[in-house]
């Protein structure tokens, strides 16, 4: 079997880190990977659901910092500004 440089490197390293010989390691993902449903011949790949984000109103993102958030609401406000003025 031939593979490419960081592939084989990166499987040499987590049989390393599992203390498993690089055999063990390829046949147990192979088998993993074998036993995952295949898409339908000929038919586009079944794609996984996006996760769904729902909002809760107006209120402020908990990871937004306020150095992402003023530029944002000054566009909204200018947004505003604009539109109260028939722009």
């Amino acid at each position: 079997m031939d593979l490419p440089d960081d592939l084989f490197h990166q499987a040499k390293a987590r049989a390393a880190l599992e203390g498993a010989s690089l055999k063990d390691v390829l046949r147990r993902y192979i088998e993993s990977g074998l036993r995952q449903p295949t898409p339908p011949a000929g038919g586009p790949a079944r794609r996984s659901a996006l996760p769904v984000v729902r909002g809760r109103g107006k209120g402020v993102i908990p990871n937004l910092t306020p150095e992402l958030q003023a530029p944002l609401e000054e566009e909204e406000d200018l947004a505003k500004l604009h539109r109260s003025f028939g722009r």
